[in-house]
């Protein structure tokens, strides 16, 4: 079975709409190195052909991609140390990237669940779409990780003080709360995909600015979804005032005591409150640095940075035993390095921003 699908739609005038399709459904279309490989060819391709669009989307109905398989690089860390691990990470990033500058309009489809690896492509698209079952997250605290593939990036176009909230406490939010929070642009009903491909295929690709075509067609596509769209309620939006003064507290570890004592009748915000009690300790105050000394660099640096920031945590036991705890043995019960914020050494937090080599894994790689 083929990990990614690509298809090739003919318009008019014979220009090309093409798609992307993760399929890899049994695993949520969570990304293996092969299949980061696979579209990263296929965009060279693309890139000088007849095609003008681009549809990223998964298989299924569950999800777009719930992230990069972290399992298989946790199992690689441990039996071979961290050069696989670097390798994944680099090229995933590098894919990123270049989708972030890809000269043709990229359209993705984020139903279902996005997340982790998932965001990181969605991020890289001209135009992020969400849709009635989407449920968006950076989880990595939970793995003793952090928001990688660009979080520091589009974390820092989210709000203030919320896109740390999301890097700190993982909480998933829907598809209202991503328009909301400037994590996505155009909100359309789940039974309009169809549509979107037969109306960019009957569209005047060519004779007019594709962008411009593009995000006409999601408009009006949008227009005709309000009914669907109001019937969601955002998860965030109730608890906005609350978060934003939780999170403007003197210390990260003051706004975790604020929301974890706070008494809300609301199974997503006690699902929150479990999340900051089970996240790393560690993670969150590098969450908070990264975020913090990523504000204002270039998209290249923002990634080299989260490179320096890989290199250390697969180097580190926090993300291997995240790993084990959340996804391999399931048991839940990670034995985190620190066990409360107060208690994480600063200087190790430093540590994790100094490279671990000369020469940054992304300087090795050619990016189109």
């Amino acid at each position: 079975m083929n990990q990614v699908i690509f298809k090739e739609n003919i318009g008019k005038n014979g220009k090309k709409i093409a798609e992307i399709i993760l399929n890899s459904e049994r695993n949520l279309n969570a990304l293996t190195l092969e299949m980061v490989d696979q579209i990263q060819e296929q965009l060279e391709k693309w890139a000088n052909s007849e095609v003008l669009v681009i549809i990223l989307d998964g298989a299924g109905d569950k999800a777009f991609c719930a992230g990069g398989d972290v399992v298989s690089v946790r199992e690689n860390i441990k039996n071979r140390g961290s050069e696989y691990a670097e390798t994944f990470f680099a090229r995933e990033f590098i894919l990123d990237y270049n989708m972030h500058n890809y000269k043709k309009p990229i359209i993705c489809w984020g139903s279902g669940i996005v997340m982790g690896g998932g965001m990181g492509l969605m991020n890289g698209c001209n135009f992020r779409v969400v849709t009635e079952t989407s449920r968006l997250a950076m989880p990595e605290t939970a793995i003793g990780y952090y928001p990688d593939v660009g979080g520091s990036y589009f974390l820092n176009k989210v709000p203030k003080p919320f896109g740390l909230f999301l890097g700190v406490s993982g909480s998933p939010i829907n598809g209202i709360d991503a328009i909301d929070l400037n994590l996505a642009d155009f909100f359309l009903a789940n039974s309009q995909k169809g549509s979107l491909i037969d109306r960019l295929c009957s569209a005047n690709l060519g004779n007019q600015e594709t962008d411009t075509i593009v995000q006409n067609v999601l408009s009006d596509l949008q227009f005709e979804s309000e009914e669907v769209k109001k019937e969601q309620t955002g998860k965030i939006k109730p608890h906005a005032d609350f978060i934003r003064s939780a999170m403007n507290q003197n210390s990260l570890s003051e706004a975790f005591d604020t929301i974890r004592s706070a008494q809300m009748k609301d199974i997503w915000f006690e699902k929150m409150q479990n999340s900051l009690s089970y996240g790393s300790p560690l993670s969150a105050l590098i969450v908070e640095k990264q975020l913090s000394v990523s504000e204002k660099m270039p998209l290249w640096d923002i990634f080299k940075l989260e490179m320096i920031l890989t290199g250390q945590f697969v180097r580190n036991r926090e993300f291997p035993e995240g790993v084990r705890a959340k996804l391999v043995d399931k048991d839940n019960k990670p034995e985190w390095t620190f066990k409360k914020l107060e208690e994480v050494d600063l200087g190790i937090v430093d540590s994790f921003f100094k490279p671990p080599w000369e020469v940054n894994p992304l300087d090795k790689l050619i990016a189109i």
